[in-house]
C-alpha cells in the first residue's frame, strides 16, 4: 500500500485562512486566524494539509477540468498536444484576458499562497523541531506557486502575509525581485528540512526544494532576468547539483505511471499529486479522458511533432537514422514513445470496474464496400478466451468524433492508462509534479547554457547526467558527434526533456524559456497519412516523405518538422498562429478591473 501524506477536503473549512475562497484578490478582508490556533503542532499540521490540498489545481473547477489535476492540461496548451477543439493551444489564437482557463490557473496558484501566508504569519517555526519543519514545507509550496505565477504571467501581485484592506487594490511586483524571493525561501527551507526523502509520500523534502530551486532558477536563466543569465544558471546547475546522488531514477520508465510501478519509485517521484482508495478516496480522470472510445473518453492528444520527435534506438533522429521505417514508424524507436503514445495496431488493456477491456486500436475505417470489416477492430474476449471481430468503437460510438481516430488524427497518449489492476475512472496513480529525471536534465541544460554563455568551460558531468536518463530506457549514451557541440547538446537536452516528460506538464513553460511557440504554432496539426493514400491498410502508406527538420536553424535545433506530405496527412488546426506577446498570459481581466493593476503588452487594455 501506497504511504503519502493524504490531503483531505473537509479540513479546508476548519480554518479561517482557507476560508473556501477561491480568488486571492476577490473576498473581503478580514482578521487572520489568531495566532494561538498554530501553538498546537496538530493544528498547524492540519493547516499544513490545507496548503498541500491546493496542489491538485483543480479547485477553481471545471475551468481546470473536473477530476483532472491542473498539469494535466499544461502541456495541451503547447504544440506537442492538442485537445479535441479546433485552434484550442492558448497561443493559436484564443488567448484573451477575460480567458477561464487562465483565470482558474492564476486564483489556484494564489489559494496556495493565501494559505501558507497565514499559517507562516501566525506559526512560531522556534516551538518545535515539527513546527521548523512544517513552517520550512509551507515556505517550499508558497515559493513554487510563485514560480508558476511568474512564469506564466510576468509581474505580479507579491505578498507574504494575509491581505490588508489597501492590499485589494494591489500592484503588481517585477518578477525579479519575486523569483530571488523564492530561490532564497526555497534555500533556506532545504537547510531546515530534515530528509533527503520524506517519509511520507507527497511531502516535501530537501530534494523536493533543491529540484524546485533548480526549476526556478533555470528559467530566470533562460529569461535572462536582470540581465544576468549566468547568475540564475549557476544557481540552477548548484541547487540539481545538490540533489544528484541523493535519490534515483526508477529502473521501469513506463511503470512510473502505474499504481503498482509507483510502489517502487518513491526515490524517483519527488513530488507528487497523491491519489488513494483508501478512506476519503482521492481519484482523477487522467487516464479515462486520455483513452479509446472502447472505455473511456478522449480530450487530450499527442501531435506530430511529438511523435517524430522520438529517436530511433541508435540514438539517431528519424530523418538521420538507417533504422528508421515510414511504413511501420514505432519500430526501432526509442522505448519512451512505446511508453508514451499509441498508435494504430496497438493493443489496449484497460479496466472499467466492470472488468478489462482489451482491443486493437484502429485509425482506419476501411473500405465502405467491404462491410464484413468497415468500422471493425479486434477485441478480446475474456470469457471464452478468444478474439472477436467487433464494432470499433473510436468511429461508431455516438461520441466518436472526440475519439483519437478522428479528433486525435491517429495518435493517442499512453501514459496513466497502463494499469489495468484498478478502475480507470477512479485511478489512483499518482501525478508527478518533480521527477528526479527533470534534476538530472536540469543540471545538465544549466551546465549547458553557462558553457554556452562562456561563464563555465565544458563540464563532463553534462553527459553523465543526460546518460543516466537516456541508459534507463536503453538508449546509447550521447554520441561522440554531439561531444564537445554546444549546439547539438543544447538541442539533445532539449529533445530529451520532451520525450521524457510528455504529458506531464513541464513543456508550457520550455516553450516559453526556449522562445518557440512560433515555431509549434507555424503550421496545421497533422497526424497520420489519411486512410485513401494506405488503400485502407494499416498501418502507414509507402508513399509517405521524410518530415523536414531543418527549414531553418531553430527549427533543426528545436525538433520542429516541416512536412513535404502535408497533403496526403490527416490535418487540424489549420488557423493557429503566434504572436510575440504570447509568451506571456495576459492577466486575468476580472483582477485588472478589480484592483486596478496594469495588464500584460499585446494584449486589449493594456
Amino acid at each position: 500500500m501506497k504511504k503519502f501524506i493524504k490531503y483531505p477536503i473537509l479540513l479546508l473549512c476548519v480554518l479561517s485562512m482557507t476560508s473556501c475562497a477561491e480568488d486571492f484578490l476577490n473576498r473581503y478582508p478580514s482578521k487572520p486566524t489568531t495566532g494561538d490556533f498554530f501553538k498546537s503542532e496538530e493544528a498547524a499540521k492540519l493547516a499544513l494539509t490545507g496548503i498541500y490540498n491546493g496542489l491538485y489545481l483543480w479547485s477553481s473547477g471545471a475551468a481546470i477540468g473536473y477530476m483532472l489535476p491542473g498539469y494535466a492540461s499544461y502541456d495541451a496548451l503547447t504544440g506537442l498536444v492538442m485537445t479535441r477543439d479546433e485552434n484550442e493551444t492558448l497561443g493559436a489564437g484564443r488567448i484573451w484576458p477575460d480567458d477561464s482557463t487562465i483565470l482558474a490557473y492564476w486564483k489556484s496558484w494564489y489559494v496556495i499562497i493565501q494559505r501558507a501566508n497565514t499559517m507562516l504569519v501566525n506559526a512560531d517555526p522556534s516551538q518545535s523541531e515539527n513546527m521548523a519543519h512544517y513552517t520550512a514545507e509551507a515556505r517550499v509550496l508558497r515559493a513554487m506557486a510563485y514560480y508558476y505565477l511568474i512564469s506564466m504571467f510576468g509581474d505580479v501581485p507579491f505578498m507574504t502575509e494575509p491581505p490588508k484592506f489597501e492590499d485589494f487594490k494591489c500592484q503588481r511586483t517585477s518578477k525579479v525581485t519575486i523569483l530571488d524571493f523564492v530561490l532564497r525561501e526555497l534555500d533556506e527551507a532545504a537547510n531546515i528540512l530534515p530528509e533527503w526523502t520524506a517519509t511520507d509520500r507527497g511531502r516535501v523534502d530537501k530534494a523536493a526544494a533543491y529540484g524546485i530551486m533548480s526549476r526556478a532558477a533555470l528559467m530566470g536563466g533562460s529569461f535572462n532576468y536582470n540581465d544576468d543569465a549566468a547568475h540564475y544558471f549557476k544557481i540552477a546547475a548548484e541547487a540539481a547539483e545538490k540533489v544528484i546522488g541523493k535519490r534515483e531514477l526508477s529502473k521501469d520508465f513506463g511503470s512510473l505511471f502505474t499504481t503498482k510501478g509507483q510502489a517502487q519509485a518513491h526515490s524517483e517521484l519527488i513530488m507528487e499529486a497523491c491519489f488513494y482508495d483508501t478512506d476519503e478516496a482521492k481519484f482523477h480522470y487522467v487516464g479515462y479522458t486520455e483513452t479509446s472510445r472502447f472505455v473511456g473518453q478522449t480530450s487530450r492528444y499527442p501531435t506530430q511533432t511529438l511523435f517524430d520527435t522520438f529517436e530511433c534506438i541508435d540514438g539517431k533522429r528519424i530523418d538521420e537514422s538507417p533504422l528508421y521505417d515510414p511504413t511501420d514508424p514505432k519500430k526501432n524507436r526509442d522505448p519512451r514513445l512505446h511508453a508514451t503514445i499509441f498508435i494504430t495496431g496497438d493493443t489496449i488493456t484497460v479496466n472499467t470496474g466492470g472488468g478489462k477491456v482489451k482491443a486493437v486500436l484502429n485509425a482506419y475505417q476501411g473500405d465502405p464496400n467491404d462491410r464484413a470489416n468497415y468500422r471493425k477492430t479486434m477485441s478480446y474476449n475474456y470469457t471464452t478466451q478468444v478474439w472477436d471481430k467487433v464494432d470499433n468503437l473510436d468511429f461508431t460510438d455516438p461520441s466518436a468524433f472526440t475519439s483519437f481516430a478522428n479528433a486525435g488524427k491517429g495518435y493517442m497518449c499512453a501514459k496513466f492508462q497502463r494499469d489495468s489492476t484498478e478502475n480507470i475512472n477512479q485511478s489512483t496513480v499518482n501525478f508527478p509534479i518533480l521527477r528526479y529525471a527533470e534534476v538530472l536534465l536540469n543540471f545538465a541544460e544549466a551546465k549547458i547554457e553557462l558553457w554556452a554563455l562562456g561563464a563555465e568551460a565544458e563540464d563532463d558531468r553534462i553527459y553523465t547526467a543526460i546518460n543516466e536518463v537516456r541508459n534507463r530506457v536503453g538508449m546509447p549514451d550521447v554520441s561522440s558527434d554531439r561531444v564537445g557541440n554546444v549546439e547539438k547538446m543544447r538541442q539533445l537536452v532539449r529533445r530529451e526533456r520532451k520525450v521524457e516528460f510528455a504529458f506531464e506538464g513541464l513543456h508550457l513553460i520550455d516553450l516559453r524559456r526556449w522562445d518557440i511557440g512560433d515555431l509549434e504554432n507555424s503550421q496545421p496539426v497533422y497526424g497520420m497519412p489519411e486512410e485513401k493514400y494506405g488503400g485502407f491498410k494499416a498501418p502507414y502508406p509507402s508513399v509517405q516523405k521524410l518530415p523536414v527538420f531543418n527549414k531553418t536553424a531553430r527549427h533543426d535545433l528545436n525538433d520542429i518538422a516541416t512536412y513535404p506530405d502535408a497533403e496526403i496527412r490527416l490535418v487540424r488546426d489549420k488557423n493557429r498562429k503566434w504572436e510575440s506577446h504570447y509568451r506571456l498570459w495576459p492577466i486575468p481581466q476580472s483582477e485588472v478591473s478589480k484592483t486596478g493593476m496594469s495588464q500584460n503588452p499585446g494584449y486589449a487594455g493594456s
